[in-house]
């Protein structure tokens, strides 16, 4: 179902005008694995951005971003990211729905890339 999804965004995208993205093209990207938040206070809002750096000769297109949990919001950049530009997927941790302690909340990255899945693991300690 997702492969599909992302299939119809790509096939969406590459009939707007003027959009140079086309279906089979795969772009590469640099990111940060890991966002760490460090030491914060229970309660509060971790906001994480997540640079991505299209390292490609193609669009880079995020078709979707999962979380794994409800207390982690994330959103994806709405203009495919042009051949050396950055864009970023802006993401949040409610850590008041997270234990006490260390803990690790993954985001997945859905895009026109080689693997086409990126995971970013935001990362800290509640106090």
């Amino acid at each position: 179902m997702r492969t599909v999804f992302f299939a119809l965004s790509l096939l969406i995208l590459s009939s707007c005008g003027g959009n140079e993205v086309k279906i089979g093209n795969r772009t590469t990207v640099e990111f940060e694995h890991v966002f760490d938040a460090g030491k914060v206070a229970k309660g509060e809002i971790i906001k994480a951005k997540i640079k991505l750096k299209n390292t490609g000769e193609y669009p880079l297109v995020v078709g979707d971003v999962e979380v794994a949990c409800s207390c982690t919001l994330a959103s994806k950049p709405n203009e495919p990211i042009k051949p050396g530009d950055i864009g970023y997927v802006e993401a949040s941790v409610d850590t008041d729905k997270v234990g006490f302690g260390r803990f690790s909340r993954d985001i997945r990255i859905i895009a026109n890339t080689s693997p086409s899945v990126l995971t970013v693991s935001i990362q800290g300690e509640i106090n």
